[in-house]
């Protein structure tokens, strides 16, 4: 099966840390194939992980996979925003590193039946396919304003309602079966820019309402923030990589946000809270992006980005 691993040497230098750990665990909250794992437990022969992933199918896959580590990695079907919550605090007490890679993985994008790709004769696009809304649903039973805020907030399209006349015209004749019958409505319908599909936005605005992906992101930084609160994560590392602009700029600021040494109201005339707030620190001021060449290896890597986020030793 073709499946490349986006920045992997990236997260293993991010993750380098590991090496000085105890007992250290790992989640890595978007399995899939589970590239990312076989490298850190190849390259960390005392680390164990807890895989997560929304994708039965690739639950399975990756079982497979890393069938020579069995005994150093747990499987987890769950989405990522919730599975702290799930976690015992002796397995709590262990994370030393979180890592998301967040998006769709090739494993998802090259199957037919998943209504992921442009081309698919399906409409479906769930991650976790257990769940009751699918593509389908959304392109046939949304209003027009459900659709427009969707394609503007989610897929930052221009051209908006221009699209969502062309939907409800089309659907008005009859229903959309296929991911292919949508593609080529957008081709129909939208302007091309640089050479990009003008189906991308639009598949990707669909895609985040289905699996809520923008929500569960939302969801798992607030656990982790909560889980360092409340003693956990000391020392600990989280990687997270988005492929596109509304997730990346979530994943700043919260890391932003983290890093304040101070928390006081803007409004304040001096600082009340001791200023000694942080969290931790950012690795890295700018996101980390793939190399030209792993690019040329792998096109689907061009828009990755990598940030990090230390979480610190002691707490407050």
């Amino acid at each position: 099966m073709k499946h490349i691993s986006v920045l992997k040497d990236e997260v293993l230098e991010a993750f380098a840390h590991l090496e000085r750990e105890a007992n250290p665990l790992v989640l890595d909250l978007t399995l899939g194939f589970g590239g990312h794992t076989l490298a850190l437990l190849q390259s960390h022969p005392h680390v164990r992980v807890i895989g997560v992933d929304r994708d039965a199918h690739a639950l399975e896959l990756a079982k497979e996979r890393l069938g020579a580590h069995k005994g150093r990695v747990e499987f987890v079907q769950s989405d990522f925003g919730s599975v702290w919550a799930r976690l015992d605090n002796e397995d709590k007490a262990c994370v030393r590193a979180v890592l998301a890679d967040i998006g769709v993985s090739s494993m998802q994008l090259d199957s037919a039946q998943r209504g992921f790709g442009f081309a698919s004769h399906t409409l479906d696009m769930r991650m976790d396919t257990s769940m009751p809304l699918s593509a389908k649903e959304v392109l046939n039973a949304y209003s027009p304003t459900q659709l427009e805020k969707i394609f503007s907030e989610y897929g930052e399209i221009r051209e908006t309602k221009k699209l969502v006349r062309g939907i409800v015209q089309r659907r008005e004749r009859e229903p959309f079966g296929s991911a292919r019958e949508f593609s080529e409505l957008c081709a129909r319908t939208l302007t091309r820019t640089k050479g990009i599909n003008p189906a991308t936005q639009a598949f990707q605005a669909i895609r985040i309402e289905v699996n809520d992906e923008l929500g569960q992101l939302e969801g798992l930084l607030d656990s982790l923030q909560g889980a360092w609160g409340e003693g956990f994560l000391r020392g600990a590392r989280v990687g997270i990589i988005s492929f596109h602009s509304l997730e990346d700029r979530i994943v700043k600021n919260a890391f932003k946000q983290w890093s304040k040494a101070c928390v006081c109201p803007h409004s304040a005339m001096k600082c009340v809270c001791g200023g000694d707030s942080a969290l931790g620190e950012v690795v890295h001021k700018k996101p980390i992006i793939p190399s030209e060449g792993e690019i040329a290896h792998n096109s689907r890597a061009r828009s990755a980005k990598l940030r990090v986020f230390a979480f610190r030793e002691g707490g407050r």
